[in-house]
């Protein structure tokens, strides 16, 4: 049964073009073919990531953080209750209002106290500063020097100027030095994230980024086997160039440098549309739907691997219209932080508590007035 799942899972017209067969891609004569075996490497290197990324947090990101004064908020803890710690870990970390009066009945305490309650609850599952300001400066510094990796892996390549040589004698091209580590590297970082992402820091599209960390991985992996190994690093490349400055510009906005953080979001809004919305779909899209055809005919790998880069370009999308918001508060001057993080709830009472305060000690101070007259 593994033998014939195994020859499913293989079979040559999943993978590769008509004509064309595993036995053409042997290594021979000095050419060395990408291999399914090679991405064995991507666990080590995911392992070595994470240690060094903990190095990195430990002994520069957080002194960083110290130099600039990054502080996280003292938080108030919420107060035992197993009644309300019971509900917030299976029912939810908002109650309704019906499910607040319910509560209340439960636990004999006001109103306001289970809200209070809840505010804290959630504050102390959200991440501080400190580590926002971590996870932003070591994926900063990674998409830093992938970018300048991958420029020079793809310089000197001659279809970084003329996408059509992407597809010049393919399948058969021989797999470089500098192609197997850039590969390497960038699928060891994205299987990182993945052991990360239950530890790193939850943003309301958390959804999207597992979807994008999957079909990432699903597509470098597909890629390499596939040799699509020339058009892999020129997506790998356009995609980390935005990350850059959106990574620097939350590290500054961390550090309270706004005028800083908003013109690196400028930068990093400019970079994004034109490498995102505009150099991905109109040059490589093109590239891998309508170029093929003049070498071989569809197969399925071809179909697979256009699909997928439509997933990405879907999420662009998504991400296009956040940002497009973030944009709008940044000109209207209501633009704080990373939009797509949940903010820090505020201890104070709510709108409605305040307001009914505020009466109050208006009344208060008229009937003062009164009686001093």
């Amino acid at each position: 049964m593994l033998q014939t799942v195994g020859e499913w899972l293989w079979w040559e017209r999943l993978w590769l073009p008509r004509n064309v067969s595993w036995s053409d891609l042997e290594d021979s004569e000095g050419r060395v073919y990408a291999k399914a075996s090679h991405l064995c490497a991507a666990l080590p290197c995911a392992l070595c990531l994470l240690l060094v990324r903990y190095l990195f947090e430990r002994y520069l990101a957080i002194p960083l953080a110290n130099v600039w004064g990054i502080r996280d908020s003292v938080r108030r803890k919420a107060e035992p209750n197993a009644i309300l710690e019971n509900y917030f870990c299976s029912r939810g970390q908002v109650p309704s209002q019906v499910d607040v009066t319910s509560l209340c009945k439960k636990t004999s305490w006001p109103e306001r106290r289970v809200q209070v309650w809840f505010r804290r609850r959630r504050n102390q599952e959200r991440p501080g500063i400190r580590k926002r300001f971590c996870e932003a400066s070591w994926r900063g510094v990674f998409y830093f020097f992938a970018f300048v990796g991958g420029v020079l892996a793809l310089y000197d390549k001659p279809w970084f100027y003329n996408l059509k040589e992407v597809w010049a004698g393919f399948p058969k091209q021989s797999m470089l030095p500098s192609q197997y580590w850039y590969y390497l590297v960038e699928m060891g970082f994205y299987l990182s994230l993945i052991f990360r992402i239950t530890f790193d820091v939850k943003r309301k599209d958390f959804k999207e980024q597992v979807v994008h960390h999957i079909a990432t991985m699903t597509l470098l992996s597909f890629s390499w086997i596939s040799n699509y190994i020339r058009i892999g690093t020129l997506v790998m490349a356009v995609h980390d160039f935005a990350d850059i400055p959106l990574e620097c510009a939350k590290m500054f906005n961390y550090a309270k440098w706004h005028l800083t953080a908003n013109s690196l979001f400028v930068v990093f809004t400019i970079i994004y549309i034109v490498t995102r919305l505009v150099i991905f779909p109109f040059w490589l899209i093109h590239c891998t739907w309508v170029y093929p055809l003049e070498q071989f005919a569809p197969f399925f790998g071809y179909y697979f691997f256009n699909v997928m880069l439509l997933v990405l370009q879907i999420l662009h999308l998504y991400w296009a219209l956040l940002i497009s918001q973030m944009v709008y508060k940044l000109i209207c001057g209501k633009l704080k932080g990373d939009d797509r993080s949940d903010e820090e709830e505020d201890e104070s009472d709510s709108p409605e508590e305040r307001s009914h305060k505020l009466s109050h000690m208006k009344d208060a101070g008229t009937r003062g007035r009164a009686n001093g007259h």
